[in-house]
């Protein structure tokens, strides 16, 4: 019998692939992330850099840096897709769909059941308090995700003056925000010297870690679990688009809607949450009336109470739009099917794009081009962000609107007789917590909260 000999370099892979954690020692982690992943994406993206590089060594500074690079590029949260990243560079598709399904699964079970309490105790008298404290809070958290995404992206006159031209398309004009946002991207991509890529820190160095020590013994690791990825990237392409084409052909109403919308918003998601808030709230208000201003300021708080990427937000929409639903499926159980609906037209295109994009990460990374894209739109993103806090704030201190028009401008002005106090004193209240004592989001949140309840208690709300 002839015996198989493996060269230098096949042994010098396995051995460097042998020092990798187990999948089951990399789901523990993965689960662990997803469990204590609070705070925004900055938060979220802190912790998977203080698990999986600081910590564990996994995967080396330059290249995490990279990674994330890539996922700002692509619609929808890069957090989560960071994460479903790292799992398929480790453990190919198995690893990423574990990393990037226990980085939303616990956060949407949360808001699942706080879905539930909104829409079913949301009138209670108490439970109304609470929440009332819950939009006052979010509003200064909006404004200070306008300072921090303002102080990275804008880097120079032009990323200044596409801020500015965003905000005006948006508050003053009513132009859609994919619009705002393609138009962005299309300037930065045709001038990409005038603006400069945001950048989340410099790598300090590679240690040697496990990742980089397999990739470079074996350089042919990425190509080879490239054809898996396109597969796996094609079926979660499937599996998105088919249902939203059947319950548009064959189903039709609310359900259809939600798909439909949702979908949409899953393609535009450029520059984080905080901007397609600023879609969603533009259409699933407005347009669709699925929910009020006020109660998706609310929906807004729950997020950021729970674990996961902040647009889980989108699922409190998606509840509250199949709970309402005029069709005979509507209350409880039509709103547990709205939510993972839109959980899956949200998180399904999430992995087509990372599985897809991942076997060209590195051109990405040298393409000035797409760089300059990106950067253009994380400007506008600041304009974005910046109607969104103008918006909600109108709509969470004043009670009364008045709707003014002139030629193509159209805007809403508040009555200043209709300044709602309490709402203003527990803006402050949040204001002060955040800015001033540096108590973080969930403290913040659970401040304000505790003040709107006390304030009804005292029945002056």
């Amino acid at each position: 019998m002839s015996e198989v000999r493996t060269t230098p370099s096949e042994a010098a892979a396995a051995a460097a692939e042998a020092r990798l954690p187990s999948f089951a020692a990399a789901l523990r982690v993965w689960l662990k992330i997803g469990l204590l992943s609070f705070g925004g994406p900055a938060g979220q993206i802190a912790l998977l850099h203080r698990e999986v590089v600081d910590d564990r060594h996994w995967i080396g500074e330059r290249r995490f840096l990279q990674a994330l690079n890539f996922c700002t590029l692509l619609p929808g949260p890069e957090a989560q897709q960071l994460a479903t990243y790292l799992g398929w560079i480790m453990h190919g598709v198995k690893g990423g769909l574990a990393a990037g399904l226990l980085f939303i699964l616990p956060g949407a079970a949360v808001m699942l059941v706080l879905s539930v309490i909104y829409a079913t105790l949301g009138d209670v008298p108490l439970i109304a308090a609470l929440f009332f404290g819950l939009k006052c809070a979010v509003l200064v958290l909006v404004v200070e995700a306008l300072v921090r995404i303002g102080r990275r992206a804008l880097k120079g006159r032009a990323a200044w003056v596409l801020a500015a031209a965003a905000f005006v398309a948006l508050f003053f004009l009513n132009l859609p925000f994919p619009a705002v946002v393609l138009a962005a991207g299309i300037i930065g991509y045709l001038a990409p010297g005038h603006f400069s890529a945001g950048s989340h820190g410099q790598a300090k160095g590679d240690a040697v870690a496990l990742i980089d020590a397999v990739l470079a013994a074996d350089p042919g690791r990425p190509a080879r679990l490239a054809a898996e990825a396109r597969k796996a990237g094609m079926v979660a392409l499937a599996l998105w688009l088919v249902p939203v084409a059947v319950l548009m052909a064959m189903v039709g109403g609310t359900y259809a809607d939600i798909a439909w919308f949702f979908s949409k918003m899953a393609v535009v998601t450029v520059g984080g949450a905080y901007a397609v808030l600023a879609y969603v709230a533009q259409d699933a208000v407005q347009a669709y009336g699925w929910l009020s201003a006020t109660e998706m300021l609310a929906g807004l708080g729950l997020a950021e109470t729970t674990p996961g990427p902040l647009i889980l937000v989108l699922q409190f929409v998606g509840f509250l739009a199949g709970f309402r639903a005029p069709e005979g499926l509507s209350g409880l159980g039509g709103g547990i099917i709205a939510s993972g609906l839109v959980l899956w037209v949200t998180f399904a295109p999430c992995f087509a794009f990372v599985f897809l994009g991942a076997p060209v990460i590195e051109k990405l990374q040298d393409n000035k081009a797409l760089s300059g894209a990106l950067a253009a739109i994380t400007a506008a993103v600041v304009g974005v962000v910046a109607n969104l806090a103008v918006w909600f704030g109108l709509r969470v201190l004043f009670r009364d609107l008045v709707d003014v028009r002139f030629g193509p401008v159209a805007v809403s002005l508040p009555l200043p007789t209709s300044l709602d106090l309490a709402a203003l004193a527990l803006a402050i209240l949040a204001a002060v917590a955040l800015f001033r004592l540096k108590q973080g989001v969930l403290r913040t949140l659970g401040i304000t909260a505790a003040a709107g309840v006390v304030l009804h208690l005292l029945q002056l709300l």
